[in-house]
């Protein structure tokens, strides 16, 4: 895609933080469609990387009453100072060569009673697109970053380092309800669209429509919201307009619903000995149980998987590999 004519280039720069650098903001005018050019401040890094204001959704760490501040004392959760506490940090090496900065909440998330707002699982969405032909993915830059601590719990988050202890003003990866609290703020802002033409999983957004024009307006809609309430996408990331999406390990089509080719393959690649590491992972178990459950709720199965005339593992790789139409 061509970019726009300098004069109409130069009436968006005002979206643009002045410290954006070009190569960022050619960049990104080349992914966004011009249809959303109105909206390229949605798509800013430079402001992504500023604090997010307060909001009603600021993250709360809420502790367990039951725990008096001596006990937190005595695990080394408590420490006098200008906070009250003090987690550990390490640095992990990223795959770029630089370091990425890891702070232990532990011992914050052991006291911290815990948030029971659902994130919705995985197939609940399996039944939204139907007679879509029309998509985009939009991904939140920063995801949980984008959301604020609650004022005057700060300190609960301070961490050490051996030039002085600071306490971090947005959610951090980690932290124990941090996956609710983030959920709750998607919920809330896009409450009356989700399942009508959005389905939101924590950063990553979908939007669908039946027609191009219609998509137009579903998109621009999200993004205005996104705008409105601070938050930013990361245009690398996002695909617009398309015909077919991978979203959470499904493809997305109008056609069909299938599973995601390069997690059939590893499921075909499992061994039995691996099974249960394999099933700790973020995505094996929902993504399996969620396909499971399609496959018999469609009368695919003339037997339960759990018979014990078949071994349960080979019969749920089958059956994963072979109704990869869903």
């Amino acid at each position: 895609m061509d970019l726009p004519p300098s004069s109409y280039h130069d009436s968006l720069q005002e979206l643009w933080d002045e410290e954006e650098s070009p190569q960022e903001v050619e960049t990104v005018m080349k992914i966004v469609p011009p249809s959303y050019h109105q909206y390229l401040d949605v798509f800013s890094k430079v402001k992504a990387e500023k604090p997010p204001p307060h909001g009603a959704c600021d993250h709360h760490i809420e502790l367990e009453r039951s725990l008096p501040p001596e006990h937190l004392s005595e695990k080394g959760f408590i420490w006098p100072g200008s906070s009250s506490t003090g987690a550990p940090v390490l640095f992990v090496k990223k795959k770029d060569g630089g370091l990425h900065l890891c702070v232990d909440y532990r011992k914050l998330n052991a006291v911290t009673r815990k948030n029971k707002y659902p994130v919705p699982p995985m197939n609940q969405f399996l039944n939204v697109f139907n007679g879509s032909s029309i998509f985009s993915k939009i991904y939140l830059r920063g995801a949980y970053k984008l959301l604020r601590i609650k004022e005057g719990d700060e300190h609960l988050k301070c961490f050490r380092t051996k030039y002085g202890s600071y306490e971090s003003l947005d959610m951090p990866f980690g932290l124990t309800n941090a996956p609710a609290s983030f959920q709750n703020l998607v919920n809330d802002i896009f409450q009356d669209l989700v399942d009508v033409y959005v389905v939101v999983y924590l950063d990553k957004i979908l939007v669908f429509s039946k027609s191009e024009r219609e998509h137009v307006t579903h998109v621009s809609t999200v993004l205005s919201r996104l705008r409105a309430n601070n938050l930013f996408a990361k245009a690398s990331k996002c695909l617009f307009h398309v015909s077919s999406v991978e979203y959470l390990h499904y493809v997305v089509s109008f056609e069909s619903l299938k599973m995601d080719q390069a997690k059939v393959h590893q499921i075909l690649n499992w061994h039995l000995q691996e099974t249960s590491r394999l099933f700790n992972h973020s995505w094996a178990l929902p993504t399996s149980t969620a396909v499971l459950s399609r496959i018999i709720q469609r009368g695919s199965v003339n037997s339960p998987v759990s018979s014990r005339k078949i071994p349960v593992f080979p019969s749920m790789r089958k059956l994963l590999v072979t109704f990869t139409n869903l």
